[in-house]
């Protein structure tokens, strides 16, 4: 394929010389002169590992040349992937200053040609910049129409300083957010090379992708740093603790709990996240990420509340009420937090839990059930549907096949999933709502 790589940084420069070692005809342009006169004599404009010989390499091929020309570097391009620098501002906003000028400046090219050209934007953006903005500017420019006369794209990058040439010919995934076939075509041409799946998203869930990855990362060393703060004022050896730690890839370094849904609770994560807030406190060690959690996860019980009330709805259906499938241990439970509220909001339930039998709880877990849910003998009934009949709000804690399927047959005016894995059948009822998606 023929590319334009427009913005010769660090992440432009590995992204040229990269696709022209797959076999691509690269044309890299930037305004920088030092930055094309470098490439063009075949050295890197960056340090970093193996980055120099792979531009001498696609120099002595002729797979590889920059320009200060932007007309020249798209002028028969079938791809232009756009990686200027997106800097933050002083309040945390992003600059799309350079973004916003280069993509008027691709819109005038745009105008003058007649074939299609996938644009690919690289650079990271919040979600919403691209279809809210850039995207009309590239058709203002170019009087022509998205999806029809030039594609729009993005490919996030996920390039380490220090070992991008390995991170862009070994990624964990391949994604790119597209609108149209075509463009979908060509951007899964231009990483074929490196023999991975290329995911397909929307355009803002390419862009999010990009700042989940990146929050995620910052997450962990703060977690981990952390966690070293706590346990080094009780003299236990952090990097020991962590090591045996990182050896769980069933939980720890896994999927687990990386889906949205709903509230942890439980007899174990709540009482145990406390203890352990407590022991940073006696010994002054400041955790305010940890310390951030329980709020956060109580926050998340309130929205649910909230977004119940909303419907003005005064009898609700509730289905799943323990902390988690295959139990009836309701202690911590965010079910029962959720239940407890709407009940004092003035709200008749009926509950339906395919484990729990009020009449079976016993020792700490009935002294909880007594203690916040006293009367849930009188909201519990014996299957969904009696749950589901009549009522216009259900809000599903479980994928119990019986409520699920109950629910498609019986659909109320409004279904709030806090579980997340419902189904398509669910999720496509009329009155479907995630409880953050």
């Amino acid at each position: 394929m023929k590319v334009a790589v427009i913005g010769l940084g660090y992440v432009g420069a590995v992204t040229a010389a990269c696709l022209a070692e797959l076999g691509h005809d690269v044309v890299g342009m930037d305004v920088d002169s030092m930055k094309v006169d470098e490439i063009e004599a075949g050295r890197s404009p960056i340090v970093e590992p193996r980055l120099a010989a792979l531009i001498a390499s696609g120099r002595a091929s002729g797979r590889l040349r920059a320009t200060l020309e932007l007309s020249s570097a798209i002028s028969d391009a079938d791809v232009a992937i756009v990686c200027v620098g997106t800097p933050a501002r002083s309040d945390g906003t992003v600059d799309l200053a350079h973004l916003e000028r280069v993509t008027g400046e691709v819109g005038r090219e745009l105008s003058q040609r007649e074939t299609f050209l996938a644009v690919v934007y690289r650079s990271t953006m919040p979600p919403g910049t691209i279809e809210g903005n850039l995207m009309r500017a590239l058709e203002l420019e170019s009087s022509k129409l998205a999806d029809e006369d030039f594609g729009v794209a993005m490919a996030p990058e996920f390039l380490r300083e220090g070992s991008g040439v390995d991170d862009f010919f070994d990624p964990p995934f391949t994604a790119a957010g597209v609108r149209d076939d075509r463009t979908l075509r060509l951007v899964t041409d231009l990483f074929a090379p490196l023999d991975r799946p290329l995911h397909a998203l929307t355009i803002d869930e390419a862009a999010s992708l990009k700042y989940a990855c990146n929050a995620f990362h910052a997450v962990k060393v703060t977690f981990a740093n952390e966690m070293g703060r706590i346990l080094g004022a009780l003299d236990v050896d952090a990097r020991e603790v962590m090591r045996i730690f990182c050896l769980d890839d069933r939980l720890n370094i896994s999927t687990s709990y990386l889906r949205p849904g709903f509230a942890f609770g439980g007899s174990c994560l709540p009482k145990d996240l406390r203890a352990l807030m407590h022991v940073a406190r006696v010994h002054d060690v400041e955790a305010q990420m940890l310390t951030g959690v329980v709020p956060s996860n109580e926050h998340h019980i309130r929205l649910a509340l909230r977004q119940i009330l909303d419907t003005g709805a005064r009898e609700i259906a509730l289905l799943g009420l323990s902390f988690k499938p295959q139990t009836d241990d309701l202690r911590d439970s965010p079910y029962v937090d959720l239940a407890e509220a709407l009940v004092g909001k003035g709200v008749q339930l009926r509950i339906f839990d395919p484990i729990v039998n009020p009449a079976r709880l016993v020792g700490a877990n009935r002294r909880y059930m007594e203690s916040h849910l006293p009367h849930l003998h009188e909201m519990l009934v014996s299957t969904p549907e009696q749950a589901l009949r009549d009522v216009k709000v259900a809000v599903i804690g479980t994928a119990d096949p019986a409520a699920v399927r109950a629910l498609v047959e019986l659909p109320p005016d409004h279904v709030l999933d806090l579980h997340g894995g419902l189904g398509v059948e669910v999720e496509a009822l009329p009155g479907y709502q995630g409880i953050a998606w």
